[in-house]
């Protein structure tokens, strides 16, 4: 499964780099959203304004990648309470595709292990 993900203060790249070489990953860049991912992938986004996370929703309208989609990981501030994660949660629900890990900033140990076991599980059920 790859993963690719959007960061915008470099929170989602830092946990990103403590995932290991296990996945292939692809880094949605805001200035050019616009490549293919022809795999199944999981997205691993930030909480922002829609404004923000704009170049998210061009990079899944490109081509087929929002067929590829298979699962969503927000990230975050719980400081911030109801609206924690609520971006993931957004394209969740507009993409059909579950929401299947959350965490704060960069991540834990714990929340690199968890992001594993949820990665594994989604292959497992043939996505």
């Amino acid at each position: 499964m790859k993963i690719v993900y959007f960061t915008v203060t470099g929170q989602t790249k830092r946990f990103i780099k403590k995932l290991g070489s296990n996945y292939e990953y692809f880094e949605i860049d805001a200035a050019n959203p616009f490549f293919e991912v022809n795999d199944p992938f999981v997205l691993i986004t930030p909480t922002y304004d829609k404004q923000i996370t704009e170049p998210i929703n061009d990079f899944l309208e490109y081509q087929n990648n929002s067929h590829y989609l298979k699962g969503i990981v927000g990230t975050g501030n719980r400081n911030f309470a109801e609206l924690f994660i609520f971006t993931a949660k957004n394209l969740s629900y507009e993409y059909h595709v579950p929401l299947i890990y959350a965490f704060e900033f960069n991540g834990t140990p714990t929340d690199v292990s968890n992001f594993k076991k949820a990665v594994k599980e989604l292959e497992s059920k043939g996505h």
